[in-house]
């Protein structure tokens, strides 16, 4: 037996192993700051009523403020609530790959390269996608519905839009997403929540009109599943399954 091959063979084993063993740690590090939110850009007395009320943030706290500005749009179509089949089923699959979901259903859905799926609003044989403000920012609670079945997308609803800046409305800096998680923490938030989603987008009451006003809002997403807005330039926040605001 060469045992001087032999012993090679075990130290270039070890060596493997010790890579291996170190990928794997620097990948379990990594996983760990990425489910944990840096908070130090809250408050400290924010900080400290999260401490006392059990309050948690497992979402990353975003750091951008943009200059946004309000604006209006109106339905294209009165029959929003119209579902239409689509006349060749698609992968559901797909909805995880843009590019190839465009591809697959720009044919049969009008505008569907500018829309962003939404993981918060999705559920079981159903996605959600919103119309995008600017080419960046979704507009919630405007909806284009896919539903699916057997992992086949069969049909689809989409409220049609046509959105218009206000020409007159000046651009504003949105409050930043710490100073509006400060305030929930501070004043809305039971005991015991857990934030898991925060997104910048637009958000508007609907009225009994054509013409509809949306201002940017950040949304929060409680993992029990109630959903906070917090408009980006006023600091008004919209409570849970209402339409009413609160400075």
């Amino acid at each position: 037996m060469d045992w001087g091959r032999a012993k090679n063979v075990l130290i270039y084993a070890f060596l493997l192993l010790n890579l291996v063993l170190g990928y794997q740690l620097w990948m379990d590090l990594r996983e760990q700051a990425d489910a944990n939110p840096d908070l130090t850009s809250l408050a400290e007395n924010t900080q400290r009523v999260m401490e006392d009320k059990n309050i948690k943030v497992t979402a990353q706290i975003p750091t951008e403020t943009p200059e946004l500005q309000k604006i209006n749009y109106r339905f294209l179509d009165e029959d929003t609530q119209k579902e239409t089949t689509l006349p060749q089923p698609v992968y559901s699959k797909l909805i995880f790959s843009p590019k190839e979901l465009v591809s697959e259903l720009s044919a049969s859905i009008p505008g569907i390269a500018n829309y962003q799926y939404d993981p918060v609003e999705s559920r079981e044989g159903t996605f959600v996608l919103h119309p995008l403000v600017e080419d960046g920012w979704p507009l919630f609670r405007v909806n284009l519905e896919l539903h699916y079945s057997d992992q086949r997308i069969t049909s689809y609803r989409q409220q049609s839009i046509e959105i218009n800046s206000l020409g007159e409305e000046k651009r504003q800096r949105v409050l930043s997403a710490s100073k509006a998680l400060g305030n929930l923490v501070d004043n809305y938030l039971p005991e015991g929540s857990v934030v898991k989603s925060i997104e910048l987008g637009y958000y508007g009451e609907m009225f009994n009109s054509d013409a509809q006003v949306a201002a940017p809002a950040w949304r929060f997403t409680l993992e029990s599943g109630e959903i906070y807005y917090v408009q980006g330039i006023s600091g008004d926040v919209i409570s849970p399954g209402t339409d009413k605001s609160k400075s």
